[in-house]
């Protein structure tokens, strides 16, 4: 198997660090759909990334598909539970760091694609307003907790660390470090994590 995505790509940063955690026999081919020759709207007509391309040529899209069947397949603890109301958190924890992550690419494409980019427009700053109340919704889910729910390593994490991790990247100069303390400290742990850290974009 192949997964296809940008290196920068949070959601294709998500895939991969599912297909660590699991253990899945599949390679990585950085792809980014804009380049000449890409091969991901020949399996995605989306044109987006991930694209996970099956031995058979088969392909699945997006990041929510393609982590749901790593964790179907791999091997090691269940990314997302089997009892329904666990499983129901897990997903909208899913839900909310994808929201956050859905919120920053809309307020970034814009500034790095112009230079017209007016953050006392009302769009930008409806923008901000949701990253802002999905992080703090976020850190009251973890509290002092070492994960996003109960006492294992879930999607949840995978989601609300990708998410972070694009706001460094994407967005650095909104400092959620000291807004959002509780986001710090969990966050200190699970970028060290050897998925994570092993998935961290290039720089620049």
């Amino acid at each position: 198997m192949k997964l296809l995505g940008s290196p920068g790509s949070p959601y294709a940063r998500k895939a991969r660090i599912a297909m660590l955690e699991k253990n899945m026999n599949c390679e990585f081919i950085a792809d980014r759909p804009s380049n000449p020759g890409s091969q991901v709207p020949k399996h995605n007509p989306l044109g987006k990334v991930p694209v996970l391309v099956r031995d058979d040529d088969r392909a699945l899209y997006d990041s929510v598909v393609i982590v749901e069947y790593f964790d179907h397949l791999g091997t090691g603890p269940k990314l997302v539970p089997e009892k329904f109301e666990d499983r129901i958190e897990v997903k909208r924890l899913e839900a909310l760091g994808d929201g956050i992550t859905d919120c920053i690419v809309a307020l970034t494409h814009d500034s790095r694609f112009t230079n017209t980019c007016d953050q006392n427009a009302d769009w930008y700053q409806k923008q901000l307003k949701k990253i802002e109340r999905g992080l703090a919704v976020l850190q009251d889910d973890i509290g002092a907790r070492e994960f996003c729910f109960g006492n294992a390593f879930t999607l949840g994490d995978i989601s609300a660390g990708c998410a972070l991790g694009y706001l460094d990247r994407a967005y650095a100069g909104f400092d959620w470090r000291d807004k959002y303390p509780a986001l710090k400290r969990y966050s200190d742990k699970l970028f060290a994590r050897a998925s994570f850290a092993g998935t961290m974009p290039p720089k620049g």
